[in-house]
């Protein structure tokens, strides 16, 4: 088959839809949607985001955020929160009509209404080429019963968790399990 070259473009596929969550200086809650977000260790996340944002002030400002994963059901929320800047519209939280939760770990909220959010205490701060590199210390994970399997654990084809495709600007659910991880490869030993 053919190879075409696309030139320089995001092309890892699948890019989670994070939801960053902070408080602003009055208490208020703000979430953006955030693409640029990895786990860096098995006890860090690392985010990549512009410093012109109300979410880099916040984390800046209370040392710590929440990470909560975008779902199917909350797919409408989570973009418009991609699509709002909190600088411009200071109750976008508000208007979404979700709710929230104070951490009991880190000066951050959690949306009630995401199903897994991630507690992080802020570590870094890098300036990379085009954006901050933040580095958050994560001191719990909050899930929701509801999509946790038999045995306790997490079930991702129960969270319904949405991914963005950074070719056409899509979004897409996760779920179904196709192999087992440090199994499949056994195959051909």
């Amino acid at each position: 088959m053919k190879k075409v070259s696309l030139g320089i473009k995001p092309a890892i596929f699948p890019t989670p839809v994070l939801m960053i969550g902070t408080y602003n200086d009055d208490g208020t809650v703000d979430v953006m949607n955030l693409a640029w977000g990895v786990m860096s260790a098995s006890n860090l996340v690392e985010i990549n985001i512009m410093e012109n944002h109300k979410t880099t002030e916040n984390i800046m400002k209370r040392k710590a955020f929440t990470v909560a994963m975008a779902t199917v059901e909350t797919m409408t929320e989570s973009d418009y929160f991609g699509i709002v800047s909190g600088y411009k519209v200071s109750d976008k939280f508000a208007h979404s009509g979700f709710h929230a939760t104070k951490s009991t770990y880190v000066d951050a909220p959690i949306i009630d209404e995401y199903p897994l959010t991630i507690e992080c205490e802020l570590k870094s701060i890098d300036k990379g080429p085009e954006e901050l590199r933040i580095l958050g210390e994560i001191k719990n994970v909050m899930v929701n019963e509801d999509v946790l399997g038999e045995d306790g654990k997490m079930d991702v084809s129960r969270l319904h968790a949405i991914v963005w495709d950074n070719f056409k600007a899509g979004y897409y659910c996760v779920g179904e399990k196709v192999g087992q991880s440090f199994q499949e490869g056994r195959k051909l030993i």
